[in-house]
């Protein structure tokens, strides 16, 4: 009789090593879960870049103004018949 209660006993303690220690333990779940909620937030910083720049292009392709825009502010051009002027803030200097 004492033999099957050890028999027992140990699979209890196989059993039991699986829960804790093996593969599928808590720990690793629980990792896991860890893991799959870091990349959901990077996954949702990574789409709202991607839909600022998809507006960005829609916007560059049908839209005159976003291209004479970023001529103006990026390249410092200035229309035909156009006077251009800077002002200089001496506190600046």
């Amino acid at each position: 009789m004492k033999w099957i209660a050890a028999v027992f006993f140990i699979l209890l303690l196989a059993l039991q090593y699986n829960l804790w220690v093996g593969q599928g333990s808590l720990a690793e779940v629980s990792r896991l879960n860890q893991a799959i909620e870091t990349q959901a937030a990077a996954n949702a910083k990574q789409r709202e870049q991607n839909d600022a720049l998809d507006a960005e292009v829609k916007d560059l392709k049908k839209g005159v103004e976003a291209i004479e825009e970023r001529a103006r502010s990026e390249l410092g051009m200035i229309k035909q018949d156009e006077t251009f002027f800077q002002i200089i803030d001496e506190q600046a200097e």
